[in-house]
């Protein structure tokens, strides 16, 4: 639709686009990121979803550099040369994605099913005391929603507003260079993910989200409180830390759902919309106070976002680590084996109690 967009120069044309897209992407979200959380053993899950994502964040560092470069480089260029370049662009983009999803289409990815998650949630009941509740229960979700929300929309906030940030604390400095600088922070960002997803091999992940949480509250505080290079070192920190804290909401929330974890999951997924709340809510602050200041924005959607890992450390302590240290879908674990002992022995015994009646 982009292309008919072009032609006719069409702004609302672009819009519909792009809330097409944004319609196909949110629900490729929603299924790709349990499908990755429970596609192996549950005690990875937080880590394989982290590790996906960081590609996912160098994407966010190469494709501003492809499309400022290549891609729109002729974008205010007379006789409607823009618009030209960047329909063919977008035309490109559509036939690789309609192969990619014929590619998918064909592939042998199994489907997981609502019994699916039951069952791999009630072989781990022995360590983690795993109850099937109605979802209206699954508190932690609600909370986990709630938490999401509010980090997205700092997020986003300080994304959307880095380099007015680094214009104001640093005067004398373009625009352009303030872009180099968001760049760098991206990039800090991805590297973040990946030290995050290894670190989770050996270290609980609730920890590692507490951490990286407090840490971006020191941050941000730091960014509001200092100017010039220490001011943008603070706040590019702040992106460093920001790097797990998605998937590893979002893989902890879904813990001990069951056959809920799919409506669950498109709950943590819509949680994004906080990214449409608290830019403007932000830049209402900056235009009276400076960007600086308005950084109170998001440290308020931080904290409140940090008390979901205090909740974590505190209440479900216990239930986590049971996760952790549960041997279900590991190659040589015994665990499956011993609740496939036990049906087994248990439809013996019921066979045995039948014949016994039987005889009497």
């Amino acid at each position: 639709m982009f292309w008919p967009s072009a032609i006719k120069r069409s702004f609302g044309g672009f819009c519909g686009s792009m809330f097409i897209v944004g319609s196909g992407l949110s629900t490729l979200e929603t299924s790709a990121n349990p499908f990755i959380a429970t596609c192996g053993p549950p005690k990875y899950s937080e880590m394989r979803l982290n590790l996906a994502q960081a590609f996912q964040a160098i994407g966010t560092v190469v494709a501003p550099v492809l499309a400022a470069n290549v891609i729109f480089k002729d974008v205010g260029a007379p006789g409607g040369k823009s618009l030209a370049s960047v329909q063919w662009v977008y035309l490109g983009i559509a036939i690789f994605v309609f192969l990619l999803a014929i590619v998918f289409f064909f592939a042998p990815i199994p489907e997981v099913t609502d019994a699916d998650m039951a069952d791999q949630a009630e072989l781990t009941v022995s360590r983690t005391g795993y109850i099937d509740k109605p979802l209206r229960r699954q508190y932690t979700l609600f909370w986990g929603v709630i938490a999401q929300f509010c980090y997205v929309g700092a997020q986003v906030a300080i994304a959307g507003y880095f380099i007015n940030y680094v214009v104001l604390v640093r005067p004398g400095t373009s625009s352009a260079t303030g872009s180099n600088q968001l760049a760098i922070a991206q990039g800090l960002f991805a590297i973040g993910r990946f030290v995050a997803g290894a670190s989770m091999k050996v270290v609980k992940p609730r920890w590692i989200l507490m951490a990286f949480m407090s840490f971006i509250i020191v941050f941000i505080s730091m960014a509001m409180g200092t100017v010039g290079n220490a001011g943008i070192a603070a706040l590019s920190l702040v992106l460093f830390f920001e790097s797990c804290i998605f998937p590893t909401i979002f893989t902890l929330s879904l813990r001990g759902l069951g056959r809920h974890t799919k409506r669950g999951a498109s709950f943590l997924v819509s949680s994004v919309s906080g990214g449409a709340v608290f830019p403007p809510m932000l830049g209402a602050v900056a235009d009276r106070k400076g960007t600086r200041l308005a950084m109170c924005i998001p440290l308020v959607g931080f904290v409140i976002a940090w008390s979901f890992p205090v909740y974590l450390n505190l209440v479900k302590a216990r239930e986590l680590d049971g996760y952790r240290e549960t041997q279900v879908g590991v190659v040589g674990g015994d665990e499956g084996s011993e609740v496939s002992g036990g049906r087994e022995k248990g439809a013996l015994a019921e066979e045995v109690d039948v014949r016994g009646t039987e005889k009497i």
